[in-house]
């Protein structure tokens, strides 16, 4: 479930010939740097570990492990997923990681019965379904074991209504279709993959009274409009379905039962909340269906003509029904069950603070095989292990504790890691970072997205770290952004924005909203975060076509982007573990922060609403001050003694959460960040002024920005101690 779901536009026979031509002996490695920020005098000994690291993973090792990992479907609870967990925990320890299986207890549904029938008006049967995955040639598809397409934490029923097609399914959405004089209340829904996640389009198909929703994947977003389909190409045949989860994370990830609490196997039933009771559990049936099967209800819905955007790529005009011209009868019942989850955890002790930890993590379980979703990730994390096991035989240890973390049952809710971090939220609050990877390789083009404190620190690690284009992958990836900058020159892409890059010079790295395992780590813990990816033309996402055999023709045919992703982790994790003073950037973080109160102050300018930003304005001015002597300080500092300042480094990013969290979701405590009610993945920066905004509440948007300016205030105050 990654974050970055965008499709990513190239052309795929391109992509393909590149790819091929790449050979894991063409790479070599950039100049090593001098200096690098947080260290007194680098060159003296960590450059030497970063080369003997960055010699170590092995293109070739990591396509033997994803073809392991992918050989079996291994959706989370299964026999086949804790094989997985024995196969990666056997690698931990094999590099000198002392290494545990950790069991937790989740409230899971597999799919029991699935009946699909659209009839139309004269009653004539149009399809029944739902028409299983298959194409003409595919070395995975026929497994038994493979589950077929359905959505987690979807509610069970039985359903004969017509059908309203609502487009992606945002609150916009629906609003045109009350434009247009069309209920959605007792019937079906149809919407379309894209924009938002697909618990929102479920969350806010219950609010409006629907009866259940039906989710497809448009050929317009992921299939033969953006080029060849699957098993000429990369994107989406006709019959793939996009599994996935509809639980409203929003609210809270993790198991649904046990909220702020960690849901262990010897967890009393007293302390779980009633799976009826949980406020992240829907309560309407959802089914994910294929552009295959959504086609017959699309070209026989009546009703007014598809408004602009509610148009997609096949080959008809879309209407929106809400009339009897087409009638679907829908049952669905879900297999519900507390399961055993397993994460893998894998631990160093650090030799000079062993209670500040560095954890970096990958989830292990997929909906199917899950090549490029979640394996390429725990393909590229174990040879990031090899190489600091490597590090460990030469003798090195790291300063700070390393954690290395395989989560299971992240795609039915961040479930693993969010329990995981509840269980050690004490512990982590002393944590240095949380580093993430989900969907490690799709394609070519690294990206990456982090809290503001570390995006300097993402740009350094990949300035030394080889790209297989040649040259390092920040040099590939600011080539990269210069194209899309020139490409786009006429249409405002890559402006400058909240969060994006200060220059044309600097590569933009994105904020983080959800959808993925940082989740709990900063928006809940306050731990600063990153998540990286190599991503590329990728539209076989949670079908049983995200395979061995779609991997090596379309995404990674010799492995080398695996490669240069391992050593992208494993560097982070070096330098981070390794730091004579935590290497974070309040600087940039405040500016940013100016950035978004300027935002916010301009909507409600726009919205006719009066809020206040002089006290939050100051506060960030403030905290700016601060950050500044503070960097002055992390830059001149010792190689001892830094005890004192990196524990004030450490709180400041502490300080920004709120005790209260955000309104009506409570489990989110970051200020500045969270996901997004009615998005779920993308970032909503200072999410409670913005979301208030959104509701058109000037009262509360004004007591967030209190808030607010309350958490700038003590950051500004931990920074200016940590500056003395």
């Amino acid at each position: 479930m990654p974050l970055r779901l965008a499709i990513v536009l190239f052309p795929a026979a391109a992509v393909a010939l590149s790819l091929a031509a790449i050979s894991p002996s063409q790479t070599s490695m950039p100049a090593a740097p001098q200096t690098v920020f947080g260290f007194h005098d680098f060159a003296a000994q960590q450059a030497k570990w970063d080369r003997d690291f960055l010699a170590v993973p092995d293109a070739k090792l990591a396509g033997e492990a994803l073809k392991t990992l992918t050989a079996e479907p291994h959706v989370a609870g299964s026999p086949e997923d804790y094989k997985t967990a024995q196969y990666v925990a056997a690698k931990f320890k094999a590099a000198g990681l002392d290494t545990e299986v950790v069991k937790y207890t989740a409230w899971l549904n597999h799919p029991g019965e699935q009946h699909l029938t659209v009839l139309g008006k004269d009653g004539k049967v149009l399809l029944q379904g739902p028409t299983p995955e298959h194409v003409s040639s595919d070395p995975f598809q026929d497994d038994p074991r493979v589950l077929p397409g359905f959505n987690s934490s979807s509610a069970s029923g039985d359903v004969t209504a017509p059908v309203v097609y609502a487009n992606y399914g945002t609150p916009a959405d629906f609003a045109r279709l009350d434009e247009l004089g069309i209920s959605v209340r007792g019937k079906l829904v149809l919407v379309r993959y894209g924009t938002n996640y697909r618990g929102v389009k479920a969350f806010v198909a219950q609010e409006h009274g629907a009866a259940g929703v039906l989710i497809y994947s448009d050929p317009a977003d992921d299939g033969y409009a953006r080029g060849d389909k699957y098993p000429d190409g990369p994107y989406r045949p006709d019959t793939g379905v996009q599994r996935g989860s509809i639980q409203y994370m929003f609210q809270y990830p993790g198991d649904v039962t046990t909220p702020g609490v960690a849901s262990t196997p010897d967890l009393p039933e007293s302390k779980r909340v009633a799976p009826d009771k949980a406020t992240s559990q829907p309560h309407i049936m959802s089914l994910p269906i294929s552009y295959h099967d959504a086609e017959p209800i699309l070209s026989h819905l009546g009703g007014p003509g598809a408004p602009s955007g509610f148009q997609g790529a096949l080959p008809f005009h879309y209407h929106v029904g809400g009339t009897a011209d087409v009638t679907v009868h829908l049952e669905l019942k879900e297999d519900y069950a507390y399961r055993t989850i397993w994460d893998v955890i894998g631990r160093i002790p650090g030799t000079d603070d062993s209670t500040s930890w560095v954890v970096a993590g990958n989830h292990r379980d997929a909906w199917t095989y899950g090549a490029v979703d979640p394996n390429s990730g725990t393909a590229a994390m174990l040879e990031s292990v090899h190489g600091i096991g490597t590090l460990l035989k030469e003798g090195w240890k790291p300063k700070r504790t390393v954690i290395f973390a395989s989560w299971d049952a992240e795609e039915e809710g961040l479930i693993g890691s969010t329990e995981w971090a509840e269980q050690h939220s004490e512990e982590l609050k002393q944590a240095a970072a949380y580093f993430n990877m989900d969907v490690g390789v799709s394609g070519p083009e690294f990206d990456s997205s982090a809290v503001p404190s570390l995006k300097d620190f993402v740009r350094e690690v990949t300035r030394e770290v080889p790209s297989p284009k040649g040259g390092s992958v920040y040099d590939a990836w600011s080539d990269a952004q210069k194209h899309d900058r020139g490409r786009h020159a006429n249409n405002g892409f890559n402006e400058q924005r909240p969060g994006a890059a200060r220059s044309m010079d600097a590569v933009h790295i994105g904020d983080l909203g959800s959808g993925s395992d940082y989740t709990p780590f900063l928006q809940h813990l306050g731990v600063p975060a990153t998540d990286i990816g190599s991503d590329g033309p990728y539209g076989v996402y949670h079908s049983v076509f995200d395979n061995y055999a779609w991997f090596t023709r379309f995404a990674d045919p010799t492995f080398v982007y695996e490669q240069q992703q391992a050593r992208v982790f494993g560097l982070e994790v070096l330098h981070m573990a390794d730091a004579d003073v935590l290497p974070y950037d309040y600087v940039t973080y405040a500016r940013e922060i100016q950035e978004y109160l300027a935002a916010a102050k301009t909507r409600s300018q726009d919205l006719g609403l009066a809020l206040d930003t002089a006290a939050a304005d100051a506060a960030a001015q403030k905290m700016l001050t601060a950050a500044d002597a503070a960097h002055a300080k992390q830059a001149s500092a010792p190689a001892n003694g830094n005890a004192a300042l990196n524990t004030a480094l450490r709180a400041a990013e502490a300080d920004l959460l709120s005790a209260r969290g955000l309104p009506n979701r409570d489990w989110y405590k970051h200020t500045i960040y969270a996901p997004g009610q009615y998005t779920g993945y993308a970032a909503v920066v200072i999410p409670g002024v913005n979301e208030a905004l959104d509701a058109k509440q000037a009262r509360v948007a004004q007591e967030q920005l209190d808030i607010i300016t309350g958490a700038l205030n003590r950051c500004a105050a931990t920074l200016e101690a940590a500056a003395r």
